[in-house]
């Protein structure tokens, strides 16, 4: 079981669940998916991947 203490230092031990990440090359950035229903939720404006979200090949 991974535990996130202390609380507010802005760190993450283990992976975030039910979501998944993918390099659009069109824009060349990483989005965010959510794997239940394939809604895209975020994109990251710098180009660096997501912490702790698996990659979707």
């Amino acid at each position: 079981m991974a535990k996130n203490a202390p609380i507010g230092d802005g760190q993450r031990k283990g992976m975030v669940k039910r979501r998944s990440q993918t390099f659009n090359p069109v824009t060349k950035q990483w989005v965010k998916r959510n794997t239940e229903t394939g809604q895209f939720m975020d994109v990251k404006q710098n180009g660096t991947r997501f912490k702790g979200v698996r990659r979707e090949k």
